[in-house]
């Protein structure tokens, strides 16, 4: 039977997706438009696609039923943070109805220390409402992702990479495909699994590290600007939030214990994923 994956257009749904056909696992892709020309692509792939509306768990419910699994995961970034909360509810809902043999919650490191980050604090909401439901779940909480550096390519072309970190800080990321391969790990085994939240990281390289490996990768000089903590707060109270627990505490990943509980994955570092990217060149 199939395994339902939640946004599967999405970056994370879309790297899960990769890595669960990868493992041979027949897929459930549920979107939003299955008509959108990455709804389109996945069919072509082979993957099936079916529709579905993370706030509905009318619709959820229907895409989740005869699932063997489903990953699932939440955001505050298109409609809010109460939002969010909601769309957890939805899909916990949406699995008591058709009694879902195994949901994989996605979430994010640290949600569980009452960090006071808006949008930590409306996942650990929805990791309650998931405990209180008792159902065969497992939580999968990334830390940052090494995929937020593609973001920033204009500033890459430019000579820099910037972010609200001092040089020296260590900050565990993963690669999305890694997350990807730790919930295809995950419903492989959900006797392992079920009950346990498992917190990824696959590298901590610094801001000032993080700059000379993309200019090595990019062909280019690339040097870090650190943005000041004032200015983000007026533009993002809740970035400025985040890169403030980042800088006073960090995320808390066990990476031995990690790789020990996953010896097949092969964790890439963040040079790695780096070089496997296409970068601007720098001054061009």
């Amino acid at each position: 039977m199939a395994i339902a994956v939640l946004g599967a257009t999405g970056g994370q749904g879309s790297a899960v997706v990769q890595a669960l056909v990868e493992a041979g696992h027949p897929v459930r892709a549920v979107v939003r438009d299955p008509a959108a020309a990455k709804a389109r692509a996945l069919v072509a792939a082979g993957v099936e696609v079916v529709p579905g509306d993370m706030t509905d768990a009318g619709s959820l419910a229907a895409a989740f039923r005869g699932a063997t699994a489903a990953y699932a995961l939440t955001t505050p970034f298109q409609a809010g943070l109460d939002a969010e909360v909601a769309q957890g509810e939805a899909i916990i809902e949406a699995a008591a109805r058709v009694s879902l043999p195994h949901l994989v919650m996605g979430s994010v490191a640290s949600a569980d220390r009452h960090t006071g980050i808006p949008h930590f604090e409306t996942k650990a909401r929805v990791e309650e409402v998931l405990a209180r439901a008792e159902l065969p779940a497992t939580v999968v909480a990334p830390t940052y992702f090494y995929d937020n550096a593609l973001g920033a390519l204009r500033e890459v072309a430019a000579g820099e990479i910037a972010m609200a970190l001092p040089p020296d800080t260590p900050l565990q990321q993963v690669s999305r495909l890694d997350l990807g391969r730790v919930v295809a790990a995950v419903v492989a085994d959900p006797g392992r699994w079920i009950g346990r939240r498992v917190e990824i990281a696959g590298d901590d390289p610094t801001p000032a590290r993080m700059a000379r490996v993309v200019a090595d990768a990019a062909g280019g000089p690339v040097t870090f600007r650190r943005i000041p903590m004032e200015q983000l707060r007026q533009t993002s109270p809740d970035m400025a939030a985040m890169y403030t627990y980042l800088t006073e505490s960090g995320y808390h990943v066990d990476l031995a214990a990690l790789r020990a509980d996953f010896p097949d994955i092969p964790w890439l570092s963040f040079a790695d994923w780096a070089h496997q990217q296409a970068w601007p060149v720098p001054g061009r």
